[in-house]
């Protein structure tokens, strides 16, 4: 009895910064694969035309994009080069054209990005590395928190997408 009343007052170990910003990146993860998936392959080159939409990405350039600075940030964060092709505006390369592609593109990215969080450290989190984004330099924790904020920001755009094409996101159902 001793022993389960122990274990069941037990702390858990606090959590880490590394810990933190990976489930972070994972929440994001499940809603933006998972809807990148429930988009029929014939609509990925959809994009609005009613109102002022001309130059808006379509929803796989969407996917794309959000997967090229995945990429771009967690390089920064872990202090090395870009692995992939960014592109014309930050798109991934246009070699990138099926669904199937485009999916498995994002979710490489993903697991990039998950390398940078788990790096995180409370000793190197504000260490400054090169900015992807110019000739700047940033804290390695702002360059893995992008990761998070900028794939909802389109995550959001590809929401309307897909709701007008009568698609539901899976996080909705």
């Amino acid at each position: 009895l001793f022993v389960i009343a122990s274990a069941a007052f037990a702390q858990t170990a606090p959590p880490t910064i590394a810990k933190l910003y990976d489930a972070q990146i994972k929440s994001a993860e499940g809603e933006i694969v998972s809807l990148a998936e429930a988009m029929p392959a014939d609509k990925y080159n959809f994009a609005p035309t009613a109102g002022d939409f001309k130059t808006v990405r379509t929803f796989a350039l969407q996917v794309r994009h959000i997967a090229t600075v995945n990429y771009e940030v967690a390089a920064a964060a872990q202090g090395q080069e870009c692995p992939i092709a960014q592109g014309k505006n930050e798109n991934g390369s246009d070699d990138l054209k099926t669904k199937e592609q485009i999916v498995k593109y994002l979710k490489d990215s993903f697991a990039y990005a998950h390398k940078a969080a788990q790096m995180l450290t409370a000793q190197n989190e504000l260490g400054m590395v090169k900015s992807p984004f110019g000739n700047g330099q940033m804290a390695r924790v702002a360059a893995v928190s992008i990761v998070t904020w900028h794939s909802f920001d389109h995550y959001g755009q590809m929401v309307v997408y897909a709701r007008m094409n009568n698609v539901a996101p899976p996080a909705s159902k």
